[in-house]
């Protein structure tokens, strides 16, 4: 029996010239074979279009805005309407997943700065009422400067409220998305101006659409980048971003955010048809990218070697003892 072979600093087994291992490399197994964390108990159509809607509402906020102030009202009107339609589905779906609407309004009882879920309940109670202000002045036409106003209001909460589900995310122990915390959020920025610009794209005319086609472009690259970066500091766990159904919708995502982009840009000035395909895809796009990060989660919440091995690993210690 040969002597055992000296690690390294990182605890790795480092073989000698020459020298055969005499037992089968240690594989990883959790206690009876049980995820070692509980994966979430959310419903992927709830939470994951809580995301998806949200990004659409807040970012629309901040285009409507812009074309407010740019005399594109045909475009402005439009994504208020689409805003608050929006953010209403975005907080049915939420209160369908917690079961009862009191569960939600418990939450605004107080207000804990460090409790993303508190956070992210305010924000929708700020936002709500300003961007159902604001469309029903632009629709009615009147109270300008009261709509004027709360574009303005919205506007300023609609980045928090596309992205802060990002932060909800990260804030748990899944691996998938705690480990791309960082990442996440810009992720999310980029996905929900992808949505907004699609359905700025799908509502107005192409002679009001041109920041919506820049948008769009900046939105596909961003998205690309972001889920790049996410996936090389996962490491391992970026496995799950590229495999079974998160890897599917993400690859999708990319597709259609890549040639919604160069739709809008080569064509959508030019033929409404183009404008509205363009559009169509780049909100599949971002639904897609939100709904394969919920997925990605899942399936590292429910696999203990994505929660495990990398932890071991930081620690410079091998797979098992």
């Amino acid at each position: 029996m040969t002597r055992p072979a000296p690690r390294t600093a990182g605890g790795r087994t480092r073989r000698r010239k020459g020298e055969e291992l005499m037992v089968p490399r240690a594989e990883f197994r959790s206690y009876y074979g049980q995820p070692v964390i509980k994966a979430p108990s959310w419903a992927a159509r709830d939470i994951a279009g809580y995301f998806f809607l949200g990004g659409l509402a807040g970012a629309g906020s901040v285009l409507a805005a812009g074309a407010q102030l740019t005399g594109r009202t045909t475009l402005a009107t439009s994504l208020k309407v689409s805003s608050l339609a929006a953010v209403s589905l975005s907080a049915a779906a939420l209160i369908n997943d917690l079961g009862r609407p009191a569960r939600f309004t418990h939450m605004l009882r107080v207000l804990k700065p460090t409790s993303p879920m508190s956070v992210g309940s305010w924000l929708l109670g700020g936002y709500g009422p300003m961007a159902g202000a604001a469309a029903l002045c632009a629709v009615t036409g009147r109270l300008p400067r009261a709509g004027a106003a709360a574009t303005a209001a919205a506007a300023a909460l609609g980045p928090a409220v596309a992205t802060y589900t990002a932060v909800l995310a990260a804030d748990t122990a899944v691996p998938a998305w705690h480990g791309a915390h960082r990442e996440l959020p810009y992720l999310f920025a980029a996905s929900a101006t992808a949505a907004a610009a699609g359905m700025a794209l799908v509502v107005a005319p192409p002679r009001e659409s041109a920041p919506a086609r820049c948008a769009a472009v900046l939105a596909a690259v961003a998205d690309a980048t972001a889920t790049r970066a996410a996936e090389r500091r996962l490491g391992m766990v970026a496995e799950t971003y590229r495999e079974g159904r998160a890897g599917r919708l993400l690859r999708c995502a990319e597709v259609l955010l890549g040639g919604g982009a160069a739709t809008a840009a080569l064509a959508g000035n030019r033929s409404r048809t183009a404008a509205i395909a363009a559009g169509l895809a780049l909100l599949a796009g971002s639904a897609c990218t939100r709904f394969g990060v919920f997925a990605a989660g899942l399936a590292s919440a429910r696999d203990p070697a994505y929660t495990v091995l990398p932890q071991r690993a930081a620690m410079g210690l091998p797979p098992a003892e």
